[in-house]
């Protein structure tokens, strides 16, 4: 069983029991969150779309832990012009493990 939601303006497909990263939520390490931007449910052969969201599908998840991602560097630069400059960018993130999927 897998659903397909959005979240943080992405769409994620997310497994019962798996551990995926969305962008930042205000909720502490511990504590559940609810999805409730629910695309699609799959189960087996039952395939339930969303027009655009699925109705009463939720999707269950415990916040694991905050973190940021790796540095990602961006360089502006004009030949014969003395101009360079260097940005670097850490996205922050929160790591959910997915608990329940109802659909």
């Amino acid at each position: 069983m897998y659903a397909i939601i959005e979240t943080g303006g992405k769409q994620l497909k997310v497994e019962q029991g798996q551990v995926v990263r969305v962008e930042k939520l205000p909720v502490a390490a511990g504590q559940s969150v609810n999805f409730d931007q629910v695309l699609m449910v799959v189960d087996g052969t039952d395939v339930k779309m969303g027009q655009p969201l699925v109705v009463g599908a939720v999707v269950e998840a415990t916040v694991l832990e905050h973190g940021k991602a790796p540095k990602v560097f961006s360089l502006r630069y004009k030949s014969k012009k003395r101009v360079r400059v260097k940005h670097g960018h850490r996205q922050p993130f929160t790591a959910v493990k997915i608990v329940n999927i109802r659909g």
